[in-house]
């Protein structure tokens, strides 16, 4: 998901949950969203300043959580 994009930078921010719930143990972050376990169950009484402030860190966790993956078959 792209900070930038309108849904991200006004208005209500919408989950980056893409139902694909695994938590890697080597980041310590859900392999579908990057999120951290206190992040995805406090998703809905954050602020959406604190939620943006995730979002706009996703593209960087994704980046390192490609990093430390082994690669796939």
């Amino acid at each position: 998901m792209n900070p930038r994009e309108p849904r991200c930078s006004s208005g209500p921010v919408l989950s980056p949950c893409i139902k694909i719930c695994r938590m890697d143990a080597a980041t310590g972050w859900c392999v579908g969203c990057q999120r951290t376990l206190a992040e995805i169950s406090g998703w809905f009484v954050m602020r959406d300043d604190q939620k943006r402030v995730v979002l706009a860190d996703l593209p960087r966790r994704r980046q390192v959580a490609d990093h430390t993956r082994p690669p796939g078959p």
